[in-house]
């Protein structure tokens, strides 16, 4: 495999799953960014769904990061799934958890007012809940002492609350707690993002004409 190019955009967190993954495995890439408010007529025929990421691989365009990180899995090593196939669907159900955290996140920075808010940071709250109780109690990572795609997608998750005060959704859950920790001092999960990327996220959030747009402006949340 090579003369890979991971189709991103600064800011999506599923790109970053993709990358992520790309850079566990030591797989050299290209990294090419699109503008989602403009896309370009190339970028539409790669990507049915108009999403990001979409990895070329030679001739052939794989999107959804699901499917990219599977792909890569299957082709590179080291393998980042277990292998026992229930342990394998257990850990796909958590990817997908991973990304009903990440629409819970995009409610809570799209909350119009401060009650949609609470219910937001509530929502996600219990979220975390169900997390903890799922995670290895052995750390540092979801299956203990094994990285694995459950980690790559759930490093992004975590790198919002860089920027967004969390606000006591951690509090009391410290195996999640010590997993965010462990996440974000990963090279692969810290490579993962783009220069300057707390400052375009913070940009992003305080556009948004949201609840937590004007905390933010006014230099909380």
């Amino acid at each position: 495999m090579s003369g890979l190019t991971l189709v991103s955009h600064a800011l999506c967190p599923y790109v970053q799953r993709a990358a992520i993954v790309l850079k566990e495995k030591g797989v050299a890439f290209e990294r090419v960014d699109v503008d989602l408010a403009a896309k370009p007529d190339w970028f539409l025929r790669l990507s049915p769904l108009g999403k990001t990421p979409v990895l070329q691989v030679g001739g052939e365009a794989l999107f959804e990061s699901a499917v990219i990180c599977e792909y890569l899995d299957e082709t590179r090593p080291p393998r980042l799934h277990a292998d026992d196939a229930l342990v394998r669907a257990r850990e796909r159900a958590w990817v997908e958890f991973g990304s009903a955290v990440l629409n819970g996140i995009a409610a809570l920075y799209n909350a119009a007012d401060d009650a949609a808010l609470g219910r937001a940071r509530g929502a996600l709250r219990a979220r975390f809940e169900q997390l903890e109780a799922a995670l290895d109690a052995t750390g540092p990572w979801f299956a203990g002492g094994r990285f694995g795609l459950v980690d790559a997608a759930f490093g992004p998750v975590f790198r919002y609350f860089d920027v967004i005060p969390p606000e006591g959704l951690f509090d009391g859950l410290p195996r999640t707690a010590a997993w965010r920790t462990a996440l974000a001092a990963r090279p692969s999960v810290r490579e993962a993002a783009p220069a300057g990327y707390a400052e375009r996220l913070r940009g992003f959030l305080r556009q948004r004409g949201s609840a937590l747009s004007r905390r933010l402006a006014a230099g909380g949340a």
